[in-house]
């Protein structure tokens, strides 16, 4: 499925990439014993920590650095910090991830793990173990015939949205549906998904804008988890957010910071205690 206008070059490259990888290999179906994240969420409410899904991140094609630092040394920093649950990249060639580097933080940690990876077809799900897998609405169906290889497959029958959420939950995954926008929202809750992630980033230009969430969000049922996605650089977006209600924060590049080579638990800390602080504020001022 794509909406709207065209995708921003980068995004297009990352797509034939990933339809490149998902071609290559038939796997057995994984059964995954998948630790819940809406559990962690209410586990981070009640110690009063904001549910952050905190990103490893080694570099991307929005960012101007790199970091090199080991994924499991990152990942529990980021738990030390008071991360929710971890987001380990599994794409390669634009974002530095692997699939090793989700197994092996996920060895090191006891949150859940969100592998965060374009996956187009149910092949793409069986690469590795993960908590919780990101499906990207706007992107079921779409194939990128550069190749002989892809030219061979693009006869294929799409999968739907639906079909990929039913895939990911028979294999154990908890899905996580990402959209933009209305549209892809109602497309995600036809499929049943009961986490969705509301992207502030626009695929067609790259631009972030956390108004995309503030008018997406009210749309969303009650009972679907909601995670606020992209362009959180500090406490008061983590505030914004919240307030606009959103159930937990995915964050990459402000805690990763690949310009600045911070120290990342301090970086998650400063976000998950960003409504903690606030009330902290407002009770010494009365």
């Amino acid at each position: 499925m794509t909406q709207g206008r065209e995708l921003a070059p980068a995004v297009r490259s990352i797509l034939t990439a990933a339809s490149e990888r998902n071609d290559t290999a038939e796997r057995d179906p994984l059964a995954v014993d998948a630790r819940s994240l809406t559990d962690a969420i209410d586990r981070a409410e009640r110690d009063g920590r904001v549910p952050v899904i905190a990103e490893v991140k080694p570099t991307s094609p929005t960012s101007d650095g790199t970091r090199d630092d080991d994924p499991v040394e990152l990942a529990t920093a980021m738990v030390e910090g008071g991360a929710t649950a971890i987001s380990v990249l599994t794409e390669p060639t634009h974002f530095g991830g692997s699939p090793e580097a989700l197994t092996r933080v996920r060895e090191a940690v006891d949150v859940p793990v969100l592998r965060k990876d374009f996956v187009l077809e149910e092949a793409g799900m069986d690469v590795v173990e993960a908590d919780l897998l990101l499906l990207i609405a706007r992107f079921v169906g779409v194939r990128e015939p550069t190749d002989s290889r892809a030219s061979r497959n693009a006869t294929r029958p799409e999968a739907e949205l639906d079909e990929l959420v039913t895939a990911a939950r028979d294999r154990g995954f908890q899905p996580l549906v990402e959209v933009h926008d209305e549209a892809e929202l109602e497309s995600a809750l036809e499929a049943g998904a009961e986490i969705i992630g509301i992207n502030n980033r626009d695929l067609a230009e790259l631009e972030v804008d956390l108004d995309t969430f503030e008018s997406v969000a009210p749309e969303v049922p009650d009972d679907v988890t909601l995670i606020a996605e992209s362009g959180i650089s500090g406490p008061a977006d983590v505030r914004r957010m919240r307030e606009a209600g959103a159930d937990a924060l995915l964050v990459g590049s402000a805690i990763m910071d690949h310009d600045g080579d911070t120290d990342v638990t301090a970086n998650t800390r400063a976000l998950v205690r960003a409504t903690a602080e606030t009330e902290t504020q407002t009770q010494r001022q009365t």
